[in-house]
């Protein structure tokens, strides 16, 4: 009798490897498919023009017919940021607790989405989908109701940490459930997915109640306004700076849409306590004292538009900042931002107020799990095979080694890449060959249309500008009937270069009559070899190479 084909998970991260954010994870088990979050991540300086960066869905679209659903470990945008756009492709049920479902339906009503589709779980319940089940377990991080993961197959169980702290005094009192991490360990787990973006710092992560005691102390010794940026979605965080404000009865104004919308439905839930009397329009700023006002706004990491970068740059319509305010920022610098960030705080500086940032207090605590807090969560779960998630390459190398010190086995551990296909049986974990991964990039409203051509040609004009020639020609005689004239957009200034100019005229004309003489008639050859014989001239005059566009108008001989 033939040996039966040994049973298999498949597990294919689509994000989150390699990278800060955009976290994305493909599980799959006979004829079922479920991906745990859909996140997105913010462009590069390389990303001209592009507002967000999300994943590939095409491995799921070409099997979507498998899909039992999505469940999200919390409601951070590197975890649920894309969905929306994925629901536009494929038809499915989001599975999450209860805050994530109230900002996930904030996104959903903005992109004109059905919000029936997100199922609330409570934490340590169960959902089973198809030969699937997937348990909600309580971890700490800077958003409440954050959760791992433990994906139960009939061959074993893979935990998805999530983002996750070992806090042992966070703000809402809810610490990560040790206890069930360890009773799962003690069943058996198969594999840990698990958090890498800390894994080196040594030691333990501070408790978000440190910060707390931070702002207690500042607030009650700043004798103005006070403005604290935090990312709208760090929850723990906008509720400590609204304590401390009410404790040295200031009155709370929010500038900036994202933290508007966060703290209006999380309030609505009652995962923030906020005295009646203390939210205040920012329109009315002006109506009270300086001593008696806070700014809770957007803006940590330099971003342009953000309510902070433009108080900085003495722009925004209601702050006008002047020396006797201090600012806060409460916040770490994503990796690419610090130069953003330099910027905002070299202008608060010249302005004259007093700056406070996470180098000179403490007015910043991680989310994420440093060494020590890594290695308890090993120690729990005690899983047979380990795959280091959430984080760029130097990460999940150095999360691997730990393991690895820690005795698991080195043909245990996989370090993956977005798009690696990892198959798991009860006995044995490989890469079994890769699926389509990447980034789709979002720009307007246009999904996926812009890609590497369109940002070259982006770069390109970034760095030596444009120049467009027009001329109307007769193509039966060879004539040119009217031109050519030239328009230059951020190349050189016309006025001043006519020189130039008339020499890129001089130029189309040449290589007209080149095409003239080697009888070439086509259209497309004629501007080839305008556009060669005026790259040529320009960068021989300038050391320049702007994009040059012909345009040529076509008549016929009357």
């Amino acid at each position: 009798m033939a040996k039966s084909r040994e049973r298999k998970i498949k597990l294919i991260p689509l994000g989150g490897l390699g990278e800060v954010g955009k976290n994305m994870t493909v599980v799959e088990y006979g004829n079922d498919m479920i991906l745990i979050d859909v996140g997105l991540t913010f462009p590069d300086e390389s990303m001209l023009g592009v507002d967000i960066v999300i994943p590939d869905f095409s491995y799921i679209v070409e099997n979507k017919e498998k899909l039992r659903g999505v469940f999200l470990t919390h409601g951070h945008e590197d975890h649920i940021g894309a969905v929306p756009y994925l629901l536009k492709q494929v038809d499915t049920n989001i599975y999450c607790s209860k805050l994530t479902k109230g900002l996930l339906e904030l996104k959903f009503k903005e992109h004109g989405l059905n919000s029936n589709h997100i199922k609330q779980v409570n934490v340590n319940n169960t959902v089973k989908v198809g030969d699937i089940s997937c348990e909600f377990i309580r971890v700490s991080h800077s958003i409440p109701d954050a959760c791992a993961i433990a994906v139960k197959t009939p061959i074993g169980i893979i935990i998805f940490t999530g983002d996750f702290k070992m806090d042992f005094t966070p703000i809402d009192g809810e610490v990560t459930d040790i206890q069930r991490l360890a009773e799962l360990g003690k069943k058996g787990v198969l594999a840990l997915f698990s958090d890498s973006t800390n894994v080196e710092r040594e030691g333990y992560s501070m408790s978000e109640k440190n910060v707390g005691d931070t702002f207690k102390s500042v607030f009650s010794q700043a004798k103005s306004r006070i403005i604290v940026a935090t990312f709208a979605s760090n929850l723990h965080r906008v509720q400590q700076v609204i304590t401390a404000a009410e404790e040295n009865n200031r009155k709370v104004c929010l500038s900036g849409r994202s933290m508007l919308n966060n703290i209006k439905v999380a309030s609505e839930l009652g995962y923030l306590k906020i005295g009646k009397n203390t939210l205040i329009d920012i329109k009315d700023i002006n109506k009270y004292a300086p001593e008696e006002i806070l700014v809770l706004s957007t803006g940590t990491q330099g971003e342009p538009l953000s309510a902070l970068t433009r108080m900085a740059k003495g722009e925004h319509k209601q702050v006008h900042l002047n020396s006797s305010d201090t600012v806060i920022l409460s916040s770490s610098a994503i990796p690419g931002n610090e130069m953003a960030i330099d910027d905002v705080i070299n202008n608060l500086t010249e302005i004259g107020v007093n700056v406070i940032y996470s180098k000179l207090a403490d007015v910043h605590v991680s989310g994420h799990a440093c060494q020590e807090e890594i290695k308890l969560m090993h120690s729990l779960t005690t899983p047979k095979f380990f795959i280091p998630g959430h984080g760029e390459a130097r990460q999940l190398y150095t999360h691997a080694k730990l393991a690895l010190d820690m005795g698991m086995p080195k043909e245990n551990i996989i370090i993956a890449d977005n798009g690696d296909v990892i198959e798991i049986t009860k006995n044995s974990i490989k890469k079994a060959g890769r699926v389509s991964a990447g980034a789709t990039l979002i720009d307007g409203s246009g999904i996926g249309d812009v890609g590497n051509i369109v940002l070259k040609d982006r770069k390109h004009l970034s760095e030596d500008g444009l120049i467009v020639v027009s001329l109307t020609f007769n193509p039966k005689t060879q004539d040119v009937v009217a031109g050519p004239d030239i328009v230059s957009r951020g190349f050189v200034y016309v006025k001043e270069s006519q020189d130039i100019i008339e020499g890129s005229k001089q130029a189309t004309l040449k290589a007209i009559e080149k095409c003239r003489k080697e009888e070439i008639y086509a259209i497309s050859q004629i501007k080839y070899h305008i556009r060669d014989y005026i790259k040529n001239y320009v960068y021989a005059q300038t050391r320049r190479d702007p994009m040059i566009l012909p345009i040529i108008s076509e008549i016929q001989n009357v």
